[in-house]
């Protein structure tokens, strides 16, 4: 409804736009990340990047492995060459025993909780048997230097300390061999990010094979040596090195691993190097090994064995896929930089799904992900098909995405596998190379990946069906119980809600960074900026946050702060909207303005009844007693009124005239902050002519009062309708309180149980 006010009033209005109230600093939401980020210093600096005495270890491994198909077990042994590039003398090492996660009685079998609900179906009853019962963790049956004398050491769980002879300097490098064993789990029955897949028709393994071998932690100036054990959420934080891995299998298998391939002149057929050379120039999928020629080979089982033979550099692991069931195909993918093999390895069970997209997929997962951060390094990009699981590690991942035994698959089939090999692709990026640390802080990696598998979705298809990263995508989780949610600054091991904790919330705030905080110029510069910054290193959350503060020029600690630090969701509402127009003191505008006002505004109770019910009022007996008061047309202007307007406008000044003329709409809307989450409030103003004015006012609006805020919008037009968050860019969780006037939303519950699809990573 119009309101008028004077015209002398009009510029306090405007000045007092917002509601002022004294900051509260111990609790204020802009408030600088001081206290919560590490103090710069020589190893990383205030602007985010690696300081001029940053350093790093190095752990270079000599490996060979045995892979016994017959009773599914690793043999290996290691030699391990550690480089000690800090400045602090190391009197001992610790290494990740991460298979000792699968010994009875491990901290992580222990401290899984489990009800009897979780036991309600034979399947879940068999798997807590075998998960019990199996023999799994390293059996370390040798440890020695070089030289052969033996090397004191201590198994903590699933650490390993090797108490060094003397003191470790800087500069200084130090060998030491150690020989094992173990049981290889049935990832089918009992999980596991690696394992193997057992097909009884054929009886024929699939193998998948990682943390395969005792592994260097990390040495850094930041924690000092990695020591949380691995519990089964947390993933892996290690050094770069060099590796040199021999694999010896049964010689009718075909093994993709991480890095290149020393002794295909050997080990491959003539056929197959041949088939390779024409993969090397080819931009479409090219076959190695066929579907026909893998039908063929799991058919027999070889009793002999061969060893293949692969070399990396500058990677911070090792993993292998073996099995007499892959089919191969490969694909070149051109860059400025480097020419980059993108290959698959998938059995018969995995088409027509696999032939036809895997190897196209990672492609454009290069593609997209080097566009935004810098060329893909490494020499080959490897997608296994491993069902049920998505699981990464340098230049290869495993993953799930396996078609009906008629061929057939479903949509959600068909995306789930697209999706996931783009995600597990994409961690060769964060963090194989990019290297933060997965055991503190998941979603470092598993966020900033989610967000770039995201973009590469969109980029592999319009309209793609994308789960994650749009902000209305993360409203659910954000507006749940708070006591079921963790600020994504909580450790790997302690996450509720993993998922929604370590790849939505992150990936949706990173959008939401990049479509409305900075917009995509700045946000692009400044992500390009931190990536190329920390590539083949180590970064930490404060290196991240302060890298894209200093490389946008824009200061984010709020958004940090809000985003990452608290579980606040954003709930703004619009809870008042008042509409002025200046008293122009032209009695025909003005009196015909009260006309409708008088018409339209609501009746009370007792007039409606009262002309019902009194039939007849005194004065309509007697006309008599009427007079000019009570009988004139109130809307009628008389020639006092245009005498009155005449003195009003020779007492004001012509811009003031020039003012009245313009016929202004002011309209102050009151904001209330119901969420906590401080966001920009962006607006969509529909005029009665149907024309819009998009306006985005910073979150810097809440600086004074981050609970309630009101301010005046000045138009030469009528607003018909005001729309808050229009295009649904904030994560608001109740949109329902965003619109004047207000809008009922359209929505259905269900009350049928869907059934839940997806991959195990665990």
């Amino acid at each position: 409804m119009k309101q008028i006010f004077q015209l002398l009033p009009v510029v306090a209005v405007l000045v007092s736009a917002t509601l002022f109230a004294q900051p509260q600093y111990n609790t204020n939401k802009f408030k600088q990340l001081k206290e919560e980020l590490a103090t710069p210093n020589v190893y990383r600096n205030a602007a985010g990047a690696p300081g001029p005495e940053y350093y790093q270890q190095q752990a270079d491994y000599v490996i060979k492995v045995v892979l016994d198909d017959a009773k599914q077990t690793i043999t290996g042994t290691e030699t391990v060459t550690y480089t000690n590039n800090s400045p602090d003398p190391l009197t001992y090492l610790w290494l990740q025993l991460d298979q000792n996660r699968r010994k009875p009685g491990s901290d992580g079998q222990l401290t899984s909780t489990s009800t009897i609900e979780d036991l309600s179906s034979p399947y879940a009853i068999k798997r807590a048997f075998n998960i019990r019962d199996f023999e799994g963790g390293f059996n370390l049956t040798k440890v020695t230097e070089t030289s052969g004398a033996a090397v004191k050491y201590t198994v903590v769980g699933t650490m390993m300390r090797i108490d060094l002879p003397k003191p470790l300097l800087k500069g200084g490098k130090y060998s030491f061999n150690i020989d094992w064993w173990y049981n290889i789990n049935d990832r089918m029955e009992i999980g596991g990010r690696s394992g193997y897949e057992y097909f009884k028709e054929e009886d024929n393994y699939l193998y998948t094979i990682a943390q395969f071998f005792p592994r260097m932690c990390v040495y850094n100036d930041v924690e000092g040596w990695q020591n949380k054990q691995f519990l089964g959420g947390g993933e892996f934080t290690l050094p770069f090195g060099n590796y040199d891995v021999q694999i010896t299998v049964p010689s009718d298998h075909i093994v993709a691993a991480t890095g290149e391939l020393q002794n295909g002149s050997k080990i491959l057929t003539a056929e197959q190097r041949a088939r390779w050379e024409k993969a090397k120039v080819s931009d479409e999928p090219v076959f190695i090994v066929t579907e026909e020629e893998a039908k063929k080979a799991e058919k027999s089982k070889a009793t002999d064995s061969k060893t293949w033979h692969f070399k990396a550099t500058n990677v911070r692991d090792f993993a292998f896929a073996s099995s007499r069931k892959f089919i191969w195909d490969a694909q070149r993918v051109v860059q400025e930089t480097k020419t980059v093999m993108a290959m698959s390895y998938y059995p018969k069970e995995g088409n027509p799904l696999w032939e036809r997209y895997s190897t196209k997929v990672v492609a454009q997962t290069l593609k997209t992900y080097s566009k935004h951060t810098f060329d893909y390094p490494y020499p080959v990009a490897i997608s296994v098909h491993a069902n049920y699981i998505g699981m990464e590690y340098p230049m290869i991942c495993f993953n799930g995405g396996r078609p009906n035994p008629d061929g057939t698959y479903s949509e959600r089939t068909k995306y789930g596998m697209h999706s996931v090999i783009i995600h597990e692709v994409g961690h060769n990026y964060f963090p194989m190379i990019i290297n933060s640390d997965e055991r503190q802080w998941t979603w470092m990696d598993e966020g900033l990946n989610t967000f770039l598998q995201y973009l590469t979705e969109q980029e592999w298809q319009r309209d793609y069906p994308s789960r994650r990263g749009p902000a209305h995508m993360i409203v659910d989780y954000m507006k749940g119980d708070k006591s079921n949610i963790s600020p994504i600054m909580t450790n790997s091991e302690s996450l509720l809600q993993f998922g929604n904790n370590a790849y939505g919330k992150p990936a949706t705030a990173l959008n939401i960074l990049r479509e409305t905080i900075l917009g995509r110029e700045l946000f692009d510069y400044a992500f390009k900026t931190y990536a190329q910054r920390w590539m083949f290193k180590h970064p930490t959350p404060a290196d991240f946050f302060r890298t894209m503060e200093d490389a946008s020029g824009v200061d984010l600690d709020w958004f940090w702060r809000g985003w990452f630090y608290t579980t606040d969701h954003v709930d703004i509402s619009l809870e008042g909207v008042k509409w002025f127009q200046i008293d122009t003191h032209d009695p025909n505008k003005e009196k015909e303005f009260q006309k409708y006002v008088d018409q339209n505004e609501n009746k009370n109770i007792s007039e409606i009844r009262n002309k019902e019910l009194i039939s007849e009022t005194t004065n309509e007996r007697d006309p008599s007693l009427n007079d000019e008061y009570n009988t004139k047309d109130p809307y009628h202007v008389t020639e006092q009124d245009h005498e009155a307007y005449q003195d009003f406008l020779a007492s004001i000044s012509d811009e003031d005239k020039a003012l009245l003329d313009k016929g202004y709409h002011f309209y102050q809307l009151d904001f209330e902050n119901i969420g906590g989450l401080v966001m920009p409030i962006i607006l969509r103003f529909t005029f009665e002519d149907k024309t819009e004015n998009i306006i985005q006012i910073p979150a810097e609006i809440w600086r004074f009062n981050d609970k309630q805020v009101s301010k005046v919008f000045i138009f030469e037009k009528k607003v018909d309708l005001i729309e808050l968050d229009p295009f649904l860019e904030t994560a608001d969780c109740d949109i329902e309180n965003n619109y004047w006037p207000a809008k009922t939303i359209p929505s259905k519950f269900d009350i049928f149980e869907k059934k839940n699809e997806g991959y195990r990573r665990y």
